[in-house]
């Protein structure tokens, strides 16, 4: 099994040691490697590698969104979010997305018990903070958006029942998306630093929010793994259905 992750940066990733750990467990022959890509390069890359023989295909920032281009299928939840973050490069390229889905593991084994009925926050407004978005709209989440651009919390609102961010009445549990370093409101600094829970999908040398905030955050390891470990169910399905 021949495996990738691409964007830009991705020095920093985890994916290759989590899953040749995968593959060892599984007691797979395969590889996995880190490939810087630019935006705008995703398409001619993938296929690039798909003649070269990769079985499948991790997809980070900046390359979520332009990376739907090479898909010949896209699964529900890929085209309900914009974006994917797992192809698996068959005779068909097949699209999907598992941020959402490791975000909500994540959470809830942070909390040990389900997520629904919740009020959880998400910081941000692109490929990621769509996919936890829509996992959460699925399992019952009240949900509750900031961004810098006010238009933009509009739309994913309207997309995916969530809620404008209410200054003053902030959710218990709050996600962010946003990139590492981000400038936030001191408004918005008091009231994080009063809520129960605060994760950053960021994760090792670029989860900064915690200095920001000057409270405890967690980072996003946890969302890693589990976002992993689901991406790598996908290619095995769907390398167990060819044979």
């Amino acid at each position: 099994m021949k495996l990738a992750v691409i964007g830009d940066p991705i020095a920093h990733s985890r994916s290759p040691r989590l899953h040749q750990g995968f593959m060892d467990d599984a007691s797979i022959d395969g590889s996995y490697e880190a490939i810087t890509v630019a935006r705008g390069r995703a398409v001619d890359v993938l296929r690039r590698m798909r003649a070269d023989g990769f079985t499948g295909c991790n997809v980070t920032y900046p390359l979520k969104e332009e990376a739907l281009l090479a898909c010949d299928v896209l699964d529900e939840s890929a085209r309900r979010i914009g974006a994917i973050n797992t192809l698996f490069l068959g005779a068909a390229v097949v699209g999907t997305n598992t941020d959402g889905l490791g975000a909500r593991i994540a959470l809830e084994t942070l909390l040990d018990e389900p997520i629904a009925l919740k009020r959880v926050g998400i910081l941000g407004s692109g490929a990621t903070a769509r996919a936890v978005l829509a996992e959460l709209e699925t399992n019952d989440v009240y949900t509750y958006v900031w961004a810098r651009d006010g238009q933009k919390v509009v739309d994913l609102c309207e997309r995916f029942d969530a809620q404008p961010w209410v200054d003053g009445n902030p959710p218990e549990f709050v996600l962010s998306t946003l990139p590492p370093a981000a400038t936030l409101a001191p408004g918005l600094i008091e009231q994080l630093r009063a809520v129960d829970l605060v994760m950053d999908a960021n994760y090792g040398s670029r989860s900064t929010l915690a200095q920001a905030l000057g409270r405890d955050v967690i980072p996003g390891d946890q969302m890693l793994e589990a976002q992993a470990r689901a991406s790598f169910d996908f290619w095995l399905a769907h390398v167990e259905g060819l044979t």
